[in-house]
């Protein structure tokens, strides 16, 4: 865990002490990381944009990355694809609020790991389905429709809904 932090840690100080405006890109690609919660992230790459202003240093994230995943219709592992899209500020602590949390470190090295992390879960889909056509699992054999198909009755014989069905087949004839 302490090379996956290492790998996330950005020493900042020359920025620090530019004019407000300064701007610099520090791009990254990342085979691999794993999380606490046994998660892991791959393929990991993009850009920090780092811009001093005169509150502090504003860093902008752009990027994506990828987890495996189990479809919430099919069951069937596939690659997540996943983005990093997100803007955070470090004030200095001269300017830091008491709600503030991203205060500049004293030392000038800012962990980028909790928050890259943290937009890689709130990416992550609820529900996260394979393909958008995705025709999941049988509701009566349970064989996954993406690979076979089933020979079922697709009409359901609930006997609370017969009385409906009837209606249904008197508006027929």
């Amino acid at each position: 865990m302490s090379t996956t932090l290492s790998l996330f840690r950005l020493n900042v100080g020359f920025i620090v002490h530019q004019t407000a405006g300064y701007s610099r890109e520090f791009p990254f690609e990342i085979d691999k990381i794993s999380t606490d919660e046994d998660l892991e992230f791959y393929d990991l790459l993009g850009v920090v944009t780092v811009s001093r202003t005169t509150e502090g240093l504003l860093l902008q994230f752009k990027g994506q990355a990828q987890t495996k995943a189990e479809c919430g219709l099919c069951l069937e592992k596939f690659d997540q694809p996943l983005s990093l899209d997100f803007i955070e500020m470090f004030t200095f602590p001269s300017h830091a609020d008491k709600d503030t949390e991203l205060v500049l470190p004293e030392d000038l090295n800012i962990d980028l790991f909790p928050l890259i992390r943290e937009y890689l879960y709130l990416d992550i889909p609820i529900n996260p389905t394979c393909k958008p056509n995705c025709k999941g699992l049988c509701p009566v054999c349970g064989e996954n429709l993406n690979q076979t198909t089933c020979n079922h009755n697709e009409e359901p014989n609930d006997p609370r809904l017969s009385v409906l069905k009837s209606l249904l087949d008197d508006e027929s004839s």
